[in-house]
């Protein structure tokens, strides 16, 4: 039921009320506050309202926060003397789907054991209610956004920003920025979970607008998030889509020295080029950075789908705090076009390949892998390091794919590993056929 990064999918399909409410009643059975929130999802008022009164039901406190971002909500459940934190939201997917993300006390996402708890709970909910008289209580709370906003860094910020919120809930990085003394203009800053300006999800296909934007105007940078605003991906001042793994490499490269830097399997080996510590490699998703980043020697995790993470001050991903902390090291300099172009250059290919049975497929890559490979690493689907380049397989933790990543120094080299790594996968998918006498 939950997925790398809470339950997410079609709302009416995988995602109804009678999930939420299921949701609700575990979160209240086994929490005795509980803070709630979501994005700006059509679908995500009944949700919400099905969640929250699970928790009521299962004797459990509401505080009501209402329309945020989801590191605002996070972030709030501490300070709201809570237990935990549920957002009602599908982050970056289609406007059709919602989903829900469940928070601790601490802004970590919830793990293997708390998750585990829930769903034995969700299995036969209707044990968790209580009496009408036992039942708990809402709490309506509109100053959580005004909070978060304080707590972000934005001393000495002296840049011209463009800030695209792409409908969804980005707007604290537009007012901190400005509280800050930054310059700056939004994008699609009004609330519509419809996502009418461009998908959800920001990347160099869907922020055409953005990159105009900043490449005709004397702006420093441009920062994009997606619905909920966890993530955060940016635009130099010369109007060109900063890659996930670029920014990766800026903020490794800007932390303190000796510390260490937590990244997903999946991340460009220029990670390893810029940190002056070691790297620990996590599997995939930011939940698993987070949980890294709890070791007293990293200083920052991030992985380049654009979940960036200071432990020092949350373990959630924070697209507001990332956009403040780049703007930052522009104001300091140098610029974020000159500090992109001082990273090692490497070439990645990336690719899905849909399959009926996952599973099966990946049980025959890592055969097939490690009989033809020494050096493969199963933290996360199976990665090989070559002399001269990587290459990882693994399955998407949310839909029927295989993904591919390839990784070398050279164009050519790169199609020659990722086309070996394809063909792994595709042998797997379709085993070939083998005349013989038999």
């Amino acid at each position: 039921m939950f997925g790398t990064s809470g339950i997410r999918g079609p709302v009416g399909d995988q995602v109804t009320g009678a999930l939420a409410l299921d949701l609700g009643r575990a979160l209240g059975a086994t929490s005795d506050r509980v803070v709630v929130g979501r994005d700006v999802r059509e679908s995500g008022d009944a949700l919400a309202r099905a969640a929250i009164a699970g928790i009521q039901e299962a004797g459990s406190n509401v505080i009501d926060v209402g329309v945020e971002s989801t590191p605002t909500i996070a972030r709030s459940v501490r300070p709201l003397d809570a237990d935990a934190g549920l957002v009602v939201t599908a982050s970056h997917n289609p406007p059709a789907d919602n989903g829900f993300k469940c928070w601790s006390r601490d802004a970590s996402a919830f793990d293997a054991d708390e998750i585990e708890a829930l769903e034995a709970v969700m299995a036969e909910s209707q044990r968790a209610t209580v009496p009408a008289d036992e039942m708990g209580t809402v709490r309506t709370v509109e100053h959580a956004r005004a909070d978060h906003r304080d707590r972000l860094p934005t001393d000495g910020l002296d840049a011209s920003v463009v800030v695209d919120v792409g409908t969804g809930t980005g707007q604290v990085t537009s007012e901190a920025l400005r509280a800050g003394g930054c310059a700056v203009h939004t994008l699609d800053a009004d609330r519509d979970g419809r996502f009418p300006a461009r998908p959800s999800e920001p990347t160099a296909e869907t922020c055409g607008t953005l990159a105009a934007l900043v490449g005709a105007t004397d702006a420093d940078l441009g920062v994009a998030h997606d619905g909920d605003a966890d993530r955060m991906m940016a635009v130099d001042e010369t109007g060109r889509f900063v890659s996930g793994d670029e920014l990766l490499g800026v903020f490794a490269s800007a932390t303190p020295p000796g510390s260490s830097v937590a990244a997903p399997i999946n991340a460009s080996a220029l990670v390893e080029d810029v940190t002056d510590g070691a790297v620990v490699r996590t599997a995939v998703g930011d939940g698993a950075v987070a949980e890294a980043t709890r070791q007293p020697e990293v200083a920052f995790g991030g992985e380049p789908s654009g979940a960036w993470i200071w432990p020092a001050e949350t373990y959630c991903p924070d697209g507001h705090l990332a956009a403040c902390r780049l703007v930052q090291l522009v104001t300091q300099g140098p610029s974020l076009a000159e500090r992109v172009a001082a990273l090692p250059s490497y070439a990645t290919r990336r690719a899905s390949i849909e399959c009926a049975d996952k599973r099966a497929v990946m049980d025959a890559v890592e055969a097939g892998v490690r009989e033809r490979f020494d050096d493969v690493t199963d933290v996360d689907g199976v990665r090989v390091d070559l002399s001269d380049g990587w290459f990882l397989i693994r399955a998407s933790g949310t839909q029927p794919l295989v993904r591919v990543t390839a990784e070398a120094e050279t164009d050519a080299r790169a199609d020659a590993v990722f086309d070996e790594a394809r063909s792994i996968v595709e042998e797997a998918v379709e085993p070939p056929v083998i005349d013989g006498d038999d």
